[in-house]
């Protein structure tokens, strides 16, 4: 808790940004058939850039109903409310505990000292309400990620705290994978060793082993740039592709791993045309297809393949998605970039553009 509080006496330092330009992930030179100013996203009925909610990637009503009224009262209560009555074990929770704590976060970022009062509250009020340290070990985790630089004191010492509240979170409800989730990203900011984290997935499977936002969490571990290497990486998706059961998002997550291990220079002619990411986009493109509508985690992995099918020039089938999830972009790969919104209509605008310079329309684009 007290690092609660001395994160808000700093004002978390408001001068300090993530040090992250524009990024082309990839380092691709991207180029349409036509000018992406001579194509008219507006006529698609796409959302114009300045009203693309960056909170989320896809709609949830309550959600978005709960926050507006927690942060016009700054009353705690309804975003406690509407935790206790979502399910454990799914990936709907999971997204509301990260969007009350992203929430916060931006609050307390764009009023230092005073915003994201309503978080505070929630934890000094109602110590044993397992929705409200599960928000507060989440935003510890962001703000150790957003504000610090990796390997720093202040990184770890907010890492460790947030290692604290998660036990807590997990005492609260020990039924709930949700805290275990977040510590994965703990432990990859405090570099866990392989044995430490293998026990704490163990976890994580035995209440939620189709879990597709815990295998995204634990594939951040994996990867090169943290502890892992890309074999490795590769290895834990591909199996979780096979293992996941019928419908399950899982067969969508080699796509994820490739996303990961992009190169930042890319001199390979016809990269994006090869058999790795090929077979990583038909895998996603299956999973959607085979996954239910009302699916949590159905528009992270339609964002995702916005950016591949664009980048492999399979415009019509970029443009079918973009239909899909257009109007929210918070979500991978726009959250790395330090302005999701433009980012993604940047990637709308040559999705268009090819789209038309290859004979597409409007009228000819199916619903």
């Amino acid at each position: 808790m007290e690092i609660l509080w001395f994160l808000i006496a700093m004002g978390l330092l408001a001068a300090v940004v993530v040090p992250y330009a524009r990024r082309r992930r990839g380092g691709i030179q991207l180029a349409a058939p036509g000018s992406p100013d001579a194509a008219d996203p507006a006529a698609y009925g796409f959302v114009r850039q300045e009203e693309l909610d960056m909170r989320l990637p896809g709609p949830d009503q309550d959600l978005l109903d709960v926050l507006d009224v927690v942060q016009h009262t700054q009353d705690w209560r309804a975003a406690a409310q509407l935790l206790a009555g979502t399910g454990k074990g799914g990936e709907v929770r999971w997204q509301r505990v990260q969007a009350f704590a992203g929430a916060a976060s931006l609050e307390l970022q764009q009023r230092p000292g005073a915003g994201g009062a309503w978080l505070r509250a929630w934890r000094s009020e109602s110590p044993k309400d397992a929705g409200g340290a599960a928000v507060h070990a989440e935003f510890l985790v962001q703000q150790a990620w957003r504000s610090s630089s990796a390997g720093t004191d202040d990184f770890r010492i907010i890492l460790e705290e947030a290692r604290t509240v998660c036990g807590e979170a997990a005492l609260l409800a020990p039924g709930d994978p949700v805290p275990y989730i977040i510590e994965l990203a703990v432990g990859r900011g405090l570099g866990y060793a392989h044995e430490e984290f293998d026990q704490l997935w163990a976890k994580v499977i035995d209440r939620a082993p189709a879990h597709m936002g815990a295998h995204l969490a634990a594939l951040h571990y994996w990867c090169e740039k943290w502890h892992g290497s890309r074999q490795e990486a590769d290895h834990f998706a591909t199996t979780a592709a096979a293992r996941a059961p019928q419908g399950s998002l899982l067969a969508a997550l080699p796509l994820f791993a490739v996303y990961e291990h992009l190169p930042e220079v890319n001199l390979v002619q016809g990269f994006y045309q090869g058999a790795v990411v090929t077979k990583a986009v038909e895998g996603a493109l299956f999973a959607v297809h085979a996954a239910r509508a009302d699916d949590p985690m159905l528009a992270h992995v339609r964002h995702l393949l916005v950016l591949f099918l664009v980048r492999c020039e399979r415009w019509a089938e970029a443009m079918n998605q973009l239909l899909r999830v257009d109007g929210h972009v918070g979500a991978l790969p726009w959250t790395h970039d330090s302005d999701p919104a433009a980012e993604y209509a940047v990637y709308r605008a040559l999705a268009v553009a090819g789209y038309e310079a290859n004979g597409g329309s409007p009228a000819t684009l199916s619903q």
